[in-house]
């Protein structure tokens, strides 16, 4: 397998893991420092007394998502667990609580994780402004990125043959997502792909609720969004959503958190 440690960290197209960030290059704070951080904006977010049904019913899917991270860090340990990232909304925000949830959760682990293994399976024809996005923000979040850019079942086979400790990952997978409607918050995966559990903690959200949660934390998100973009494939599957073009000038769109329904989330996707 092909590994380029430095060239990973910058964003190229690898199959493999990148190297950790030195010291030398490493950001000022440590990974413990920013989960605090995070828990703390999410405790904010929980204790907030509103009349505001959205948010009402983003607390909601606040405290399930993080009884369900919470309970995959009693059944495995941090070597064990795997986050699938590719920079879009849904695991950014499972990202967020599953960094807001180690503080709490240190009394199953040896030590503080320094880094959060992930893996990120690269569409062949990826938005620059995706893999931008990912680079800076596996940084700022401390992933420990594996990238493949392979179908998603031998890129599956890749990661668990170089990360053989792996015997869970969470998935942003939600219900208006392909396959999603059947999912529970743990699954293991068919018999005939890779083998490790399936955690789905964002599985009963809405697309309000995302973005609520992001907007809320003021959390920094792939700009394509701001473009009208609401669901990020490749290139050529991929356009703005119709749903959110300016009346009057259909070259321009709205951003992607203006959309409401469920149903219009995927509109700008050939699949």
């Amino acid at each position: 397998m092909n590994q380029d440690s430095s060239s990973a960290q910058a964003g190229s197209r690898v199959n493999g893991t990148a190297k950790p960030s030195s010291a030398s290059d490493a950001p000022p704070r440590t990974l413990e420092q920013v989960a605090v951080e995070l828990r703390r904006k999410v405790v904010d977010l929980l204790q907030l007394q509103t009349n505001d049904e959205l948010l009402q019913n983003l607390q909601k899917q606040v405290r399930i998502s993080l009884e369900v991270i919470e309970e995959s860090f009693k059944r495995y340990r941090p070597d064990e667990l795997s986050l699938s990232y590719n920079g879009g909304k849904d695991c950014l925000v499972l990202l967020v609580l599953i960094l807001a949830c180690l503080p709490s959760s240190t009394s199953t682990f040896s030590r503080f994780p320094e880094h959060l293994q992930s893996i990120f399976i690269i569409p062949y024809d990826s938005f620059p402004e995706v893999e931008e996005f990912v680079a800076t923000s596996a940084r700022e979040y401390f992933l420990e990125l594996s990238r493949y850019v392979l179908p998603m079942r031998p890129a599956l086979d890749a990661y668990l043959d170089e990360k053989p400790n792996i015997k869970a990952i969470w998935i942003g997978t939600r219900r208006v997502d392909p396959n999603g409607g059947h999912l529970t918050h743990f699954d293991y995966t068919d018999k005939d792909w890779p083998q490790f559990m399936r955690i789905h903690p964002v599985i009963d959200w809405h697309y309000a609720e995302i973005w609520a949660f992001i907007r809320y934390l003021d959390l920094e998100y792939c700009p394509l969004y701001d473009r009208g973009f609401t669901s990020l494939g490749g290139v050529g599957d991929t356009q703005p959503n119709p749903a959110l073009a300016v009346e009057n000038d259909p070259s321009r769109f709205r951003p992607a958190y203006e959309l409401k329904e469920d149903n219009e989330e995927r509109l700008g996707r050939d699949r």
